[in-house]
């Protein structure tokens, strides 16, 4: 009797304590699969960087790496472009989507996210010599307020030309003489000289009216090449402050580079602005470097990094950020692993080797 209660007690106790830890095991891995799973991955620096022996680390990878630790999965990485990416996690080819993915709303009905990990925004590079080039000098020369002073100051040579003709024409034929057409001509030319302060001595006039004349004009063309100084002066240096670009209401001037199928590329057609598409942001800021661009547009901390790696002393990556945007972990709609990747992703962003993976890769220009 006491050895078949001492039995039913043990069968008891081991299914109590069975149960338990099966109620455990659900709380803590349910729908957690048990396959290999396929991450796919996108190179966009610095958040996921492929070294030349093909090992991947980034922002994006290292947070994953420690994810996938936590939650207790195995992985592979399937790399694509972004385009194919996108296209992978919309019809579930992939498990998981890596790299540096804005949360949007035409995303959101192909795919799922996760809690954002990461605020960023978009970012303007222009060239170092952005500010100024021999096309805008030439701009300036043919704006409409040099071209009105220069109407203008023709118009007073002549009128100058025509009075010291008037005077010396009869007196002074050598020097004016041989009609009005030649004698205007030969007004023109001196008062030209005179102007310009060259004074050459072939022509000069000898009566009272036309060295009155003469006398005027030397004090009103001090004047007047000094409005055309200022006029040119001001015409080129409006045309300097124009050419710069300072922000997003100066994209509208140039031709900007981008990455294809990227939020940046959304902004720019929203924007109506003209753009070329590239497929990456290297490719985009080689452009920039070779004059084929006058700006790129995209995330401003892939920018800075690549700047900074690749493009140090040749482009510059402006001090503004605009278009804000959340990168995020993807998954295919109604994943089933998608709780369990926000549960322990919002436990990690709260540690500080987060801190120490941004840092490593961004230095001081992070941004949370």
């Amino acid at each position: 009797m006491r050895l078949r209660f001492f039995l039913i007690a043990v069968f008891f106790l081991t299914n109590v304590v069975g149960l338990a830890s099966a109620t455990e095991n659900i709380s803590t891995s349910s729908n957690i699969p048990t396959k290999t799973l396929t991450i796919g991955i996108k190179k966009i620096a610095p958040f996921v960087i492929k070294s030349p022996d093909g090992a991947f680390s980034g922002i994006s990878v290292d947070l994953w790496r420690e994810l996938a630790v936590d939650m207790n999965v195995n992985y592979e990485f399937v790399e694509y472009d972004l385009n194919g990416l996108i296209n992978a996690l919309s019809d579930g080819t992939v498990d998981v989507g890596i790299a540096a993915l804005s949360v949007t709303p035409t995303r959101e009905e192909k795919f799922d996210f996760s809690q954002p990990y990461y605020n960023t925004g978009l970012g303007i590079a222009v060239s170092m010599d952005n500010s100024y080039s021999s096309s805008t000098f030439l701009t300036s020369l043919l704006s409409w307020d040099v071209a009105k002073t220069i109407l203008y100051l023709t118009l007073a040579l002549l009128s100058v030309g025509f009075l010291v003709w008037t005077f010396e024409r009869t007196k002074n034929p050598n020097h004016f003489g041989g009609g009005i057409i030649k004698g205007v001509a030969s007004g023109f030319w001196w008062s030209a000289v005179s102007m310009t302060t060259i004074g050459y001595g072939d022509k000069y006039p000898i009566t009272l009216g036309g060295r009155l004349v003469a006398l005027f004009w030397m004090f009103t063309a001090i004047l007047m090449i000094s409005t055309f100084t200022a006029t040119m002066s001001s015409s080129i240096t409006v045309n300097k402050l124009q050419s710069t670009i300072n922000g997003p209401e100066d994209l509208a001037k140039i031709k900007v580079g981008t990455v294809k199928h990227s939020t940046s590329e959304n902004y720019l057609n929203k924007n109506n602005r003209n753009y070329v598409g590239y497929q990456t942001a290297s490719e985009s800021l080689e452009a920039l470097s070779e004059k084929k661009v006058g700006a790129v547009v995209y995330d401003i901390a892939t920018l800075q990094y690549l700047v900074n790696t690749e493009f140090n002393g040749t482009i510059r990556v402006l001090p503004v950020t605009f278009e804000k945007q959340n990168y995020a972990i993807a998954v295919p709609l109604n994943s089933s692993i998608r709780k369990q990747i926000n549960y322990v992703l919002l436990n990690k962003l709260s540690q500080p080797n987060w801190q120490s993976i941004l840092y490593r890769y961004l230095g001081d220009t992070e941004k949370m």
